[in-house]
C-alpha cells in the first residue's frame, strides 16, 4: 500500500481508544481484510480502495457506513479524480447515507462529504440527486443536534449557487419553504450555526429577491384578505433579508 492509501484507509478505519475492545478488534479485522485484498490486487490500488469503501457504505454496522463514507471523504481530498471518474456511484452512496434511518452520525458525515465533493465537481452533473440532496437537507436546518444544523446549513448555502437553471423555480420553492428556519438560526444558540445561517441565507437572497414585487391578477384578487395578508409577509421577510445582506 502507497502513502496516499494508507492515509485514506487510516482515516476512515480509525477508532476512538475509549471504545470497547470488541469494537476496535471488529474494525481491525476490517482494515486487515482492506489490506489483504489490496496486496492481492495491485493494477489499479486507489480503484480497488473506492470499491471496497462503497460496499461498506452499505453495511449493516452503522460504525462501517459511518467509516466508509469518511473515507470517501478523505479520497475526494486525496485524489478528486478517481471520485469524479465515479460520480455517480459516490453520490448515490452519499444520498443513500444521507436519509440514514438510524445513525446521525452518517447523516452528518455524509453531509460533510457531499459538501467536499460538491465543490470538487463544482455542482455539475448532479441531475436529480439535486432534488434529494436538497429536500433532505432542509429537514436538517431545525434539527436539535448542532452539528447536524451546522453542516445542513452550510451545505444548503452551497446548494443555492449550484441550482443552475435547470433547477431554479424548484430550489426558489424549497427557499420559500425555509425561511422560518433562516429567520430562527440568524439567532442561534450556537454562534458557528448562526454565522453558517448567515452565509446560507446571502446565497439564498436572490431566492428570496426574485419574488420582491407582486401584482394582483384582478379584482378578486384585491378582495381576498388571506392573500393579501400572505404577500405581504413574504414582502416584509424579503425586505427583511435584504436589509439583513446590506447591513452584514
Amino acid at each position: 500500500m502507497d502513502q496516499a492509501q494508507r492515509r485514506i484507509l487510516g482515516q476512515s478505519l480509525s477508532v476512538p481508544t475509549a471504545q470497547p475492545k470488541r469494537k476496535r478488534t471488529s474494525v481491525m479485522s476490517l482494515f486487515s481484510k482492506v489490506s489483504w485484498k489490496l496486496r492481492f490486487q495491485k493494477q489499479e490500488p486507489l480503484k480497488n480502495v473506492f470499491f471496497i469503501l462503497a460496499e461498506k457504505a452499505y453495511d449493516p454496522s452503522a460504525k462501517k457506513r459511518h467509516m466508509a463514507i469518511r473515507g470517501l471523504g478523505t479520497m475526494a481530498c486525496e485524489t478528486p479524480d478517481k471520485v469524479r471518474k465515479y460520480k455517480k456511484i459516490v453520490l448515490d452512496l452519499l444520498v443513500h447515507g444521507l436519509y440514514d434511518p438510524v445513525s446521525f452520525e452518517v447523516i452528518h458525515e455524509s453531509m460533510k462529504t457531499l459538501t467536499i465533493i460538491l465543490g470538487k465537481i463544482q455542482g455539475k452533473g448532479l441531475g436529480s440527486f439535486f432534488v434529494d440532496i436538497t429536500l433532505q437537507t432542509r429537514t436538517l436546518l431545525d434539527d436539535d443536534n448542532d452539528n447536524l444544523r451546522y453542516s445542513a446549513f452550510v451545505l444548503f448555502g452551497q446548494l443555492a449557487a449550484f441550482a443552475g437553471r435547470k433547477w431554479k423555480k424548484f430550489f426558489a420553492s424549497q427557499v420559500k419553504q425555509t425561511q422560518d428556519s433562516l429567520l430562527v438560526h440568524l439567532q442561534d444558540r450556537n454562534p458557528q450555526v448562526a454565522r453558517a445561517c448567515k452565509t446560507a441565507f446571502r446565497a439564498c437572497s436572490p431566492f428570496l429577491r426574485q419574488r420582491k414585487e407582486y401584482s394582483f391578477q384582478n379584482e378578486e384578487d384585491q378582495r381576498n384578505s388571506k392573500l393579501c395578508r400572505q404577500l405581504d409577509v413574504e414582502q416584509r421577510l424579503c425586505h427583511f433579508f435584504h436589509g439583513c445582506i446590506i447591513g452584514t
